[in-house]
């Protein structure tokens, strides 16, 4: 039984201060409590889930009012030792957590299933707490406006922040080195105010000293995580995390109390061998948290605005919207919301969403794709709006381009059009690399693609879709791998209309390699019907004879690229095993001499910190080992990783450029 599936969301305060108030002996046993209680039946009754903890029949309660339990007095326990028992922290562990800076809409705002908040996003429903999205439940997207970091020390590298809240580091690169980070944006003017005649500097902006504590208590926490890794990151841990982030939500911080959340998330996923966990999304998780925590403090005016986020997002009137329905795609993330986003477009190519989230799982997921859309006075349910079309008046947009649900907007089923035909067809005419750029820039990230397909290709995260796109070979892989969901079935039987060519829609992920989430394509063999791959199940009877194969799959993927898998495995490996996986004794500079043999000096630079940092333990003046400086490990490992993105970036333009 999956408990965290089940289980209401718990506010990450909750969760701290239950498990805060454990006796030392206690918290040893809360992990133990955890597993105990997933094995135990869950009955919900409306807003209130009761679990029975014992066999003598005591029942835990947790009283969710609007789906979140928001403080200790919701969860209540019948057992002897109550209110000071285990049963209360475990159940709050095992729960999701909820979202309370509000930035689940930038998951659903993407249709991105994430399992680490993501991301981005990845990882509710649109406005709540506002007027226009009073009908709505949920939590609303944290944004950052695009700035321009400042430079600081030499081990934390100066970045761009991206509108989506993805940051990518400028790095200074030795002049052998073939890969040129490079500043992306120019810095502002200072403002300035006349004094006696004269233009006069205005100090801009910084944070607060509330604001500070939190960063750094934000920054403690994550180093603490990144030092015991993923596999040592108990309960115990993740209360400390999430007593981080709620002290950066108070402090006007809610893009990092975001990414503190996010990072619990993946922490869980990842301990519970959740399906859908991949590594790469923790790393995201925890680079994100690292950096907007260690920024901060630094940060003046527009980058300050930038990285302190905003927790909800307004939305403006845009007057009547012609909309043409594109595709629909399931959301399942591990925080606990499930629902169906349906991406649509105008005569112009703007896109526009329509969402469905709220907390939920995979049943949620699978059947919100047949609910009405929650957008005027229409019937019309997502499956049916991607095919179809929306006339919309008195029309609310986020700035992420979701359509609002307030009383004065209007809405009614109107005709769609073939992707093939206009004014959808324009959205194919744009340059694959022009779409790429504009992706890796903060714009929306999905890809409208025309390819051939050419069979399956096999990866370690599981099998993936070969296709040509342009002369450029493509990895298309699934966008999410619940077995509820049919990405991962519908993805195998493509696999086998080898030949076929067709326009598909799929959501970008950087590489070093061509290489995206397939969302939607044509039909394969019925001209003007198309497959949301999501939501519909493709069967054999469906696929047309394959043509041969003109070349194996492995002679069409070049293996010859430089190795910075050397440094981007170190990141994963103390992301998932802690500090303590790379202070092993060995020849671990010899990753670092391969790298400057292959022009990558700077990248062998920071191997070489990143090892040091971890092998790093002082002693007292009796040669008693110290603790290990966790915030050194965390600031070298936080300028690998940023470094890893930007060069990713940059490969992922030049290699969808052909």
């Amino acid at each position: 039984m999956n408990t965290e599936r089940e289980l209401p969301a718990v506010a990450p305060a909750v969760t701290a201060e239950l498990v805060g108030a454990l006796s030392p002996r206690l918290r040893k046993r809360l992990d133990a409590g955890i597993a105990k209680l997933t094995d135990r039946p869950v009955v919900r009754d409306g807003d209130t889930v009761r679990i029975t903890v014992d066999d003598e029949g005591s029942v835990l309660e947790l009283d969710a009012p609007g789906g979140v339990v928001a403080d200790t007095a919701g969860i209540r326990c019948g057992c002897l030792l109550a209110p000071d028992c285990l049963h209360r922290a475990a159940a709050a562990s095992a729960a999701p957590v909820a979202d309370m800076t509000g930035s689940a809409e930038s998951a659903e705002g993407t249709g991105t299933a994430e399992t680490a908040g993501g991301a981005g996003t990845a990882e509710g429903a649109e406005g709540a707490g506002t007027a226009e999205g009073a009908g709505d439940a949920g939590p609303a997207e944290t944004t950052a406006p695009s700035t321009t970091a400042k430079p600081t020390e030499t081990t934390a590298p100066s970045t761009t922040v991206k509108p989506t809240g993805t940051t990518a580091p400028s790095k200074t690169v030795k002049p052998t080195e073939t890969i040129r980070p490079t500043q992306t944006t120019a810095p502002s003017e200072q403002p300035s105010r006349v004094s006696g005649g004269r233009a006069v500097p205005v100090p801009e902006e910084s944070a607060t000293p509330p604001q500070n504590s939190a960063a750094h208590a934000v920054f403690g926490a994550v180093a603490a995580v990144l030092d015991a890794g993923a596999d040592g990151s108990g309960a115990v841990l993740q209360a400390e995390l999430l007593r981080a982030a709620h002290s950066a939500r108070l402090a006007g911080l809610p893009r990092a109390a975001a990414a503190a959340v996010s990072v619990v998330t993946a922490l869980r996923a990842a301990r519970a061998a959740d399906p859908a966990f991949r590594l790469t999304d923790l790393v995201g998780a925890v680079s994100e948290a690292l950096f907007v925590a260690h920024r901060v403090p630094f940060a003046t005016g527009a980058e300050l605005a930038g990285l302190r986020g905003t927790a909800r997002q307004p939305y403006t009137p845009d007057g009547s919207l012609r909309l043409y329905g594109l595709f629909s795609e399931p959301v399942l993330t591990a925080s606990g919301y499930a629902g169906a986003v349906t991406w649509t477009a105008d005569a112009e190519g703007r896109l526009y969403t329509v969402s469905d989230v709220a907390p939920g799982g995979a049943g949620r997921a699978v059947g919100a794709a047949d609910r009405a859309v929650r957008v005027g006075d229409t019937a019309l349910t997502h499956r049916e709006l991607a095919r179809a079309g929306l006339a919309v008046s008195g029309a609310t947009v986020s700035p992420a381009g979701r359509l609002g649900a307030g009383a004065g907007v209007r809405a009614v089923r109107a005709s769609g059009a073939d992707w093939r035909a206009e004014p959808l067809d324009r959205l194919w005419a744009v340059p694959v690399a022009e779409q790429v750029g504009r992706a890796l820039s903060g714009g929306h990230d999905l890809l409208f693609l025309e390819v051939t397909l050419l069979g399956a290709v096999r990866e370690a995260a599981g099998d993936g879709l070969l296709a040509d796109c342009g002369g450029v070979p493509v990895r298309l892989t699934a966008a999410h791998d619940h077995p509820a969901l049919p990405h991962r079935d519908n993805l195998r039987l493509l696999a086998a209309a080898r030949g076929s060519r067709l326009r598909v829609i799929a959501r970008l992920t950087a590489a070093s390699h061509a290489r995206a989430q397939l969302l939607a394509t044509e039909h394969p063999t019925t001209a003007g019907s198309r497959v949301d791959l999501g939501l519909d199940r493709l069967q054999h009877a469906d696929l047309p004879t394959p043509a041969p194969a003109l070349a194996p799959v492995d002679a069409i993927l070049t293996p010859d690229e430089a190795p910075l898998h050397l440094l981007r495995r170190r990141i994963e490996q103390s992301a998932s095993g802690g500090r303590r996986v790379l202070a092993f004794p060995g020849d671990s500079a010899a990753d670092a001499r391969r790298l400057h043999r292959h022009g990558l000096g700077t990248a062998g630079d920071i191997l070489d910190e990143l090892l040091a940092a971890a092998a790093e333990r002082s002693r007292d003046a009796f040669g008693r080992l110290l603790a290990a400086d966790t915030r050194r490990f965390a600031r070298a490992w936080l300028t690998a990783a940023r470094y890893m993105d930007e060069v990713d970036r940059m490969l992922c333009a030049a290699a969808w450029s052909g």
